[in-house]
């Protein structure tokens, strides 16, 4: 947790560091605004930077978090976006601004999953700008510690060294749909009702079309719950059709 005074200013510094041993960064802002100055701002200091938003259309959006893997730029700015549905493992620095402003882009939840976003890489460091600790920071930094610890200790006991996952750039898609900590949902009694593989097959072709719908919108919590539903759906579906 660093001082929010002289955020900006201050996350120039590690930036810079990242570039250097040629990894990437993500910045969490609270405003879309806020998003597009601090772009410009780094920029104007020779920083490769780009920002994402939800004004920005799916298909340049992946072609964005793709030009962020391969080292085309090398900060990227937004907002909730940065919580779920990107899986960046090139991506070795997390700052999240303002993260004292109590509300939804900076609740526990939204806190532990942004700083998730830094976990698949060896290097990885979470930056939190903040002038008091909120009870979120406190709750988020807990769970992020009691989760490293069980990391630790998994990989003592089996012999494991910590690595960077190593993901194939040309499946970027994927990443779209996919989540850090995020439970999977018990599927409700209504969706039991399905007696036919006929009749859930249809059912999950429509749960898929809502996830695709959210994660176009940028709410990527709930296109992960739908894909997690979509998940035990389909193993019903098998159970169906074996001994239906």
């Amino acid at each position: 947790v660093r001082p929010a005074k002289n955020q900006v200013d201050d996350l120039l510094g590690w930036i810079r560091a990242r570039i250097e041993r040629n990894e990437r960064v993500l910045v969490t802002t609270l405003t879309k605004n806020m998003a597009e100055d601090l772009t410009e701002y780094y920029a104007d200091l020779g920083i490769r930077v780009r920002y994402m938003h939800s004004d920005i259309k799916t298909i340049e959006r992946v072609a964005i978090i793709r030009d962020l893997r391969l080292g085309v730029f090398d900060v990227l700015i937004g907002i909730n976006l940065l919580r779920e549905g990107l899986d960046l493992p090139e991506v070795s620095l997390v700052a999240i601004l303002d993260a004292d402003k109590e509300g939804f882009l900076r609740s526990e939840r939204s806190l532990i999953q942004t700083c998730g976003r830094a976990a698949r890489n060896v290097n990885g460091t979470v930056l939190i700008y903040a002038d008091h600790i909120t009870e979120s920071i406190r709750r988020a930094i807990e769970e992020s510690n009691r989760r490293r610890s069980i990391q630790l200790e998994y990989n003592r006991r089996y012999g494991i060294t910590p690595a960077t996952i190593q993901k194939n750039i040309e499946n970027v898609l994927e990443s779209v749909y996919e989540a850090d900590y995020v439970e999977i949902p018990e599927v409700k009694e209504e969706d039991l009702a399905y007696e036919s593989p006929e009749e859930l097959d249809e059912y999950i072709k429509k749960l898929t079309k809502k996830m695709k719908e959210a994660a176009a919108r940028l709410d990527f919590e709930e296109a992960a719950r739908l894909r997690d539903m979509i998940k035990g759906l389909e193993d019903k579906e098998m159970k169906l059709m074996a001994f239906g």
